[in-house]
């Protein structure tokens, strides 16, 4: 029984690295172990000055290749765009006159993971990268009516955020069909969520019936840099009242097979990747369609459309809407919009994952140190757990004080292995030890311990978050591997203090498997480490206790 408790910890504890170490890898770019190799994609459609082509199409013209988009007929060669660069303390915003696209988007308080002087750059339309925020109108007759390709006029006014809590700028369109769209981009200080607010002017002789299609386009390539090891989901999502939040990802768009609701009276779409997103928000209540599509190799869209309703000849119609790009702070992604928390991935375990970082969060408020409220956390929870640990170091302590005796039997029936596990069971009887006494409390941890990985790796508060000394960015593996060999020599302390199994290869394997594993923390960000070693001093002082308590030593 005593093998079989240590074979079931042992498989539960490689497999979980094995996982984890695999999950580095597919984040990193590598191919997965379980799954095919990949191979390189030609450059996005899109990319470079040009941008997509497409827009969603209005259901009765969609296409059967790419559901909810259809080409622009006559899009062949866009026009010469003009780039107005907006600035305000967090944003430095690039719009362009061809559609009054968001075509880059810089976060001036989001350092660049490999070089502290640039900074996180979330849109973007470059040979590398495609990621566009864009709008426009489509007609549920397929009459062409301004969209994110119509030439547009910038009205003059500051482009820098100096006085004052708000910037204003605005785009007018050249008519299409008599019909002219306005958009009036308004930025405020501090703010990630930018309000765009489209009227529709109606200069033609006849009312027309315009729908807004409020747009996210990017390609699926990875993104370098990031401190996880979890691959945290990269792609469309779409959020309802009624269906909640919904991921879509980019292989179902690619298949034509993407699941999610498709109409509503409420809800966004948004674009997800680590520690930050994209999303338009329409939050009053209003008939909305939620449409996705491929729209070229490597290249995504996600979008809402809403119905306008009619306007009548020389009538002017007005839709407000927002814009949020930035990281994913979770109180503030509270405060936006119902939901919109959700694009923070958790994975499986948001259920434990959230309050765990409420708590988090409180203990924040109180330390003022990321890297602290860490420690304190992983305190609280081994408070918590302290009856249950106690129980398993007491089954351990108990296992190694009848060990001498267990050895003894082994070498007396090794030629009768029925009869040595008959004496065993008796001296367990007798002792009234649990060979599996050590396990259960470990089952019932995991769920919390793996929970609140998920909150170390998915919060963006950890960037460039110091703890103290040397620790300058708990997102960052630790620059001078202090922290991992610290985790190293508790690990095997913690090992040393154990029951030594009888079995000489399992006695091996006890050293060599924490060394082995030990190595991937080297890569690990510096706040899991410290998590880590935390947990294993105060489970190493527990246990040293009440092994003294019982009388076991080593």
């Amino acid at each position: 029984m005593t093998d079989i408790r240590r074979t079931l910890l042992w498989v539960v504890f490689t497999m979980s690295l094995v996982l984890l170490w695999d999950a580095w890898n597919k984040h990193n770019g590598q191919p997965s172990f379980f799954g095919p190799r990949t191979t390189a994609t030609a450059p996005a459609a899109g990319a470079g000055s040009a941008p997509p082509a497409s827009v969603p199409a209005p259901a009765a013209t969609a296409t059967a290749a790419a559901p909810g988009a259809a080409p622009v007929a006559a899009a062949a060669a866009p026009a010469a765009a003009e780039n107005v660069t907006i600035t305000t303390d967090v944003v430095k915003a690039t719009l362009s006159s061809l559609g009054g696209d968001l075509v880059r988007l810089e976060l001036l308080t989001q350092a660049d993971d490999h070089d502290p002087n640039k900074r996180v750059v979330l849109f973007d339309r470059s040979a590398e990268r495609t990621y566009l925020a864009q709008t426009g109108l489509v007609s549920a007759t397929g009459a062409p009516l301004p969209t994110h390709l119509t030439p547009m006029t910038v009205a003059p006014g500051a482009r820098e955020l100096k006085d004052g809590n708000e910037l204003q700028v605005r785009f007018e369109s050249a008519e299409v069909n008599g019909v002219q769209l306005v958009k009036t981009y308004t930025f405020r200080r501090g703010e990630y969520t930018v309000g765009v607010r489209h009227e529709v002017i109606n200069r033609s002789a006849a009312p027309v019936a315009p729908q807004l299609y409020l747009q996210l386009v990017r390609d699926n390539k990875a993104l370098p840099g990031g401190s996880s090891f979890y691959s945290t989901f990269t792609g469309p999502a779409v959020y309802t009242d009624t269906k909640k939040y919904q991921k879509v990802d980019f292989k179902d768009l690619a298949k034509g097979t993407a699941d999610f609701e498709k109409r509503a009276d409420s809800g966004w779409v948004a674009m997800v990747q680590h520690y930050y997103a994209s999303a338009w928000l329409v939050n009053q209540p209003q008939p909305r369609e939620f449409r996705s599509a491929k729209l070229a190799e490597d290249l995504y869209s996600i979008a809402m459309v809403l119905p306008l309703g009619e306007v009548a000849p020389g009538a002017t119609k007005a839709q407000d809407t927002q814009l949020f790009a930035g990281p994913q702070e979770e109180k503030r992604l509270e405060a936006i919009a119902p939901g919109l928390e959700l694009v923070k991935d958790y994975g499986y375990f948001a259920i434990l994952s959230k309050p765990l970082f409420w708590l988090l969060d409180k203990l924040h408020s109180v330390l003022k140190n990321w890297g602290w409220s860490i420690i304190a956390l992983v305190v609280l929870l081994k408070i918590a757990f302290y009856w249950l640990n106690a129980n398993a170091y007491k089954s351990m302590a108990k296992m190694k004080a009848v060990n001498p005796r267990v050895q003894e039997l082994r070498e007396r029936y090794k030629s009768d292995p029925q009869k040595m596990q008959t004496e065993m069971m008796r001296i367990y009887r007798e002792e009234k030890v649990n060979p599996l006494g050590g396990c259960l409390p470990i089952f019932i941890q995991m769920p919390f311990f793996i929970a609140l990985y998920w909150v170390l790796l998915s919060s963006v508060e950890m960037r460039n978050a110091p703890w103290l000394g040397w620790i300058t960015d708990l997102s960052a593996k630790d620059p001078f591997y202090i922290l991992p060999l610290l985790m190293t020599a508790s690990t095997l302390l913690q090992t040393w203090l154990n029951p030594t199994p009888p079995d000489p290869t399992q006695a091996k394997m006890m050293w060599i498997m924490p060394l082995v594993f030990s190595v991937m923390f080297f890569t690990f960000p510096a706040g899991l480490v410290l998590y880590w070693l935390t947990n294993n001093l105060l489970s190493i002082a527990q246990q040293y206790v009440i092994n003294k308590r019982l009388g076991v030593t080593k």
